[in-house]
């Protein structure tokens, strides 16, 4: 793989991992249909390393609540062995009760786990389904702004939330866009649904790719191309967390529209692509 494949590649991980226009989906189309197939398949390793990328800049754009979050998790914990109870959950507390809840659908893909991975080949239905992700996008604009934050979402649409992500995990279905939406159109507000979509892909992302990565160290690591890795790492991190400020100031403004009509015109092209190819 050369430094141009891994900086293309990075930055189309880092743009469209946050944007709403599906990062699997476009990864698949330039490893498909633009002549990138060998990176895909010989370097699995690589694209572990990708997804890591981008989640470091969730950690950098959000470090504040994850540091909430976890202080929160060790003091549940003290609370639980002492057998303290307090009147008023601390926000930071239920923000990391709602994202293990909306975490835990993700366990229904484990048994089609392979089936969806297969799917990753097949342009056609990432076509089809960008066409989907920019229907959600078009509609969640029309919305009327919700208010609820972590303060006042109830259990039940952090669960909710998590069976879009289930959904999203196709690829060609924009997993930020579907969680964003998806809060949009349960009454989140919108810079809410943004922050928990992002906050709620650290332990997916995670754990997918813990997966992974036992695999890709099975098949073997080849050492002379990590120069090569690192390239492709800073690209998905960096352009990721300029995409994360983008994305909560686009979703603000209720501009999600815009992407509908990107996430069209791909699915369009992609269709007609592979009806040629």
């Amino acid at each position: 793989m050369s430094l141009l494949s891994s900086l293309l590649l990075g930055l189309i991980q880092g743009i469209s991992e946050f944007l709403p226009i599906s990062s699997s989906g476009h990864l698949s189309i330039a490893q498909n249909l633009l002549g990138l197939q060998a990176v895909g398949k010989e370097h699995l390793f690589f694209d572990v390393l990708l997804h890591l990328g981008t989640l470091a800049a969730v950690f950098v754009a959000y470090w504040q609540d994850v540091v909430d979050m976890v202080r929160e998790f060790f003091s549940a914990i003290g609370d639980l062995i002492h057998h303290r109870t307090s009147v008023h959950t601390p926000p930071a507390r239920r923000l990391l009760l709602m994202v293990i809840v909306a975490t835990l659908p993700l366990f229904i893909i484990l048994p089609v786990k392979d089936a969806i991975e297969s799917l990753y080949y097949n342009t056609a239905f990432i076509g089809a389904a960008l066409i989907v992700t920019g229907v959600l996008l078009f509609f969640s604009d029309r919305v009327k702004r919700g208010r609820k934050t972590e303060k006042t979402a109830t259990i039940l649409d952090a669960l909710i939330v998590g069976l879009s992500q289930v959904v999203a995990t196709c690829p060609g279905i924009s997993r930020s866009g579907t969680t964003i939406c998806t809060g949009m159109f349960l009454g989140f507000d919108r810079k809410y649904a943004v922050r928990f979509s992002f906050l709620m892909s650290i332990p997916a992302v995670l754990g997918a790719n813990l997966l992974d990565l036992a695999d890709a160290v099975h098949k073997g690591v080849d050492m002379t191309q990590i120069p090569v890795y690192l390239v492709g790492i800073l690209a998905a991190g960096i352009s990721g967390y300029l995409c994360i400020r983008l994305i909560r100031l686009i979703a603000d403004r209720g501009k999600f529209g815009w992407f509908a009509y990107y996430c069209w015109a791909v699915g369009g092209l992609t269709l007609i692509a592979t009806i040629i190819h």
